[in-house]
C-alpha cells in the first residue's frame, strides 16, 4: 500500500469515528471522568488498609498516575477495539469485496486500526494534560526527552503487535463458528497480565520474570513505565527487541493460519 493510499484510509476512519463529535466526546469524558474516580477512591482504599505508604514501589499519586497512563496508552495501542472484523467478514461472506482492491486487505485493514488509534491521540493529550493538574507527575517517575520518545517507539509497536495478536486469533474463523468467546478471553487476558489492571510490580518475582517474557506487557505496562522515565535505554532496547521478536512469530502464524483457512473460504457467509 501507497503512504498516500494508507493516509486516505486512516484518515477516513478516523473522521468515521469522530463523524458525531459531541457523542464521540461526551463517551470519552464521561468515561475517563468515572475511570479516574473509581482509580482513586479503589486505591485510596486499598493503601489504607494494607496500612503502608508504597505497594509495588508506588505511593497513591503513583499508582493512580500509572493507572491513568495505562488507559490513555490503551486508548493508541488498542485502537477502537475492533477485533471481531475479520471474524465477522468471513461469517457473513463480506470479505470476498476485498479482493479486487488495490493493496492486501491486512495493509488496509491496519490502516483502518491507525485511524482508529488517531481520536485516542486527542483523547491522551487533552486528558493527560488534565491529569498533570490533578496528580504529581513525578510520584510515578522523571519523564525526560528520551522516555516521551522511546515511548511512542513502544506504543507504535504494541498497536502492530495487537493487531497481528487479533488477526491471528480472528482468523479461526475460517474453521469455527464463532471466535467471540477466544477474543473475550485473549482480551481478560492482555489486560490482566498486560499491567491494564494492576501494574506488573504488585505480582510475585516469579510471575514477572515469566510476564517480561510474553508479549502482554507491550499493550500497557512497557509504554506507560517507558513514558514516565521508569526504564533505562539497556532496559528498553531489549524489550524492544522482545517485541519486534513476537511481531515476527505472531506474523508468520497469522500468515500461515490465512493462508490454510483461506481455502477453506467459500464466500457465501454462514
Amino acid at each position: 500500500m501507497s503512504p498516500r493510499l494508507f493516509a486516505i484510509v486512516a484518515s477516513g476512519e478516523a473522521r468515521r469515528l469522530m463523524s458525531y463529535p459531541v457523542d464521540f466526546w461526551l463517551t470519552s469524558v464521561v468515561g475517563f471522568v468515572v475511570d479516574f474516580i473509581l482509580a482513586w477512591f479503589l486505591w485510596a482504599a486499598i493503601f489504607a488498609a494494607s496500612g503502608q505508604a508504597t505497594l509495588g514501589g508506588f505511593d497513591r499519586q503513583g499508582m493512580v498516575m500509572y493507572y491513568v497512563l495505562a488507559i490513555l496508552v490503551g486508548k493508541l495501542v488498542r485502537g477502537a477495539d475492533h477485533e471481531t472484523q475479520l471474524a465477522e467478514e468471513v461469517y457473513q461472506g463480506s470479505l470476498t469485496r476485498y479482493l479486487v482492491f488495490p493493496t492486501s486487505y491486512f495493509a488496509f485493514k491496519y490502516a483502518q486500526r491507525v485511524g482508529q488509534a488517531a481520536p485516542g491521540l486527542l483523547q491522551a493529550l487533552l486528558f493527560g494534560s488534565a491529569s498533570l493538574l490533578l496528580l504529581d507527575v513525578s510520584s510515578l517517575g522523571q519523564p525526560s526527552l528520551f522516555s516521551v520518545l522511546a515511548a511512542l517507539v513502544a506504543i507504535a509497536l504494541g498497536n502492530l503487535l495487537a493487531f497481528t495478536l487479533a488477526y491471528l486469533l480472528e482468523s479461526f474463523a475460517f474453521w469455527a463458528d464463532n471466535v467471540w468467546s477466544l477474543e473475550v478471553l485473549m482480551r481478560f487476558v492482555t489486560f490482566f497480565l498486560g499491567g491494564q489492571m494492576v501494574p506488573l510490580e504488585l505480582f510475585p518475582a516469579w510471575a514477572r520474570g515469566v510476564i517480561a517474557w510474553l508479549p502482554f506487557r507491550f499493550f500497557f505496562h512497557f509504554p506507560a513505565m517507558t513514558f514516565a522515565g521508569r526504564v533505562g535505554p539497556g532496559e528498553w532496547l531489549g524489550s524492544t527487541l522482545l517485541c519486534l521478536g513476537w511481531l515476527a512469530v505472531l506474523g508468520a502464524a497469522g500468515h500461515l493460519a490465512w493462508r490454510r483457512g483461506f481455502l477453506r473460504y467459500t464466500g457465501v457467509g454462514i
